[in-house]
């Protein structure tokens, strides 16, 4: 099978100006910005990312704030959290996975989880969350090692 890389993500938000004030108040690269009548696409990239976010009106007939969870990659969590917070952004604090695995983040009710960095420091097992102006949520991930094949 040929490489595939995800490149973008759709995100459903309510007020396009809103969101793209938001996501340029993080440092995010506006890539495209452009339309007409009743439709209006941006799209925007993470720092350091391949892959970027598009909204817009138009765009997509989904629920505004409907996206539950995409994933950042970071390599310090406490980092980005904090950069997060100082760009006003009310982000959860760190956690972890208390059977000790990489999971936690990935349960919908929020089951399994612990307070604080993932206590042996591994890669994979340190998250944080936040949610943009319409709230569609994301999740910060540590990953300081890349599981082999990726």
């Amino acid at each position: 099978m040929s490489n595939m890389k995800l490149e973008v993500a759709i995100l459903p938000v309510a007020d396009v100006e809103r969101s793209k004030s938001f996501y340029q108040g993080l440092g995010w690269r506006l890539d495209a910005d452009g339309g007409g009548g009743d439709f209006h696409v941006v799209q925007m990239t993470p720092p350091g990312s391949e892959a970027s976010i598009i909204f817009g009106s138009g765009v997509t007939g989904a629920e505004p704030g409907s996206i539950d969870r995409l994933l950042l990659a970071v390599e310090d969590i406490d980092a980005a959290r904090a950069e997060l917070v100082s760009h006003g952004v009310e982000v959860s604090e760190v956690f972890h996975d208390a059977a000790g695995g990489p999971i936690a983040g990935f349960h919908a009710d929020g089951a399994g989880r612990a307070s604080g960095r993932d206590p042996e420091g591994k890669s994979y097992a340190s998250y944080a969350q936040f949610s943009d102006p319409d709230g569609n949520r994301w999740m910060l991930q540590e990953i300081t090692q890349r599981a082999p094949g990726r």
